[in-house]
């Protein structure tokens, strides 16, 4: 009897026409798989673009200052950052360029937090 009792309170929290920030109880396993294949995929993603800009920091910074080249291309590939956002954050990185002179978290940050998930 509790058991069918839970089960129907599920399945009436699942109708619900309110909006929350849990989405539909039901589904919570298949996002939970969801997001821990996308937080892999991310960490994979940003383990390689943190060991490119340790290889080519100075080469990294040249091509940053110069506003863009085939060494920051590189990095904003493997950081699958969508053509379209590379040249606006190229600039917006430019007024940050001693902070990433010194600071290689900041700039795998930096070239992280525009990809694509």
């Amino acid at each position: 009897m509790r058991k069918s009792a839970l089960l129907c309170l599920c399945f009436l929290a699942a109708c619900s026409d309110k909006a929350n920030h849990l989405g539909n109880p039901l589904l919570l396993p298949f996002n939970a798989v969801s997001n821990a294949v996308g937080n892999a995929a991310y960490a994979n993603r940003r383990a390689k673009v943190e060991v490119f800009v340790k290889t080519n920091h100075p080469a990294l910074m040249s091509d940053l200052r110069a506003g863009g080249g085939p060494t920051l291309t590189a990095a904003f590939d493997l950081a699958n950052v969508p053509a379209s956002v590379r040249a606006p954050h190229t600039l917006q990185m430019q007024s940050d360029a001693a902070l990433y002179q010194t600071n290689y978290a900041a700039l795998i940050t930096a070239i992280m937090v525009v990809s694509n998930v």
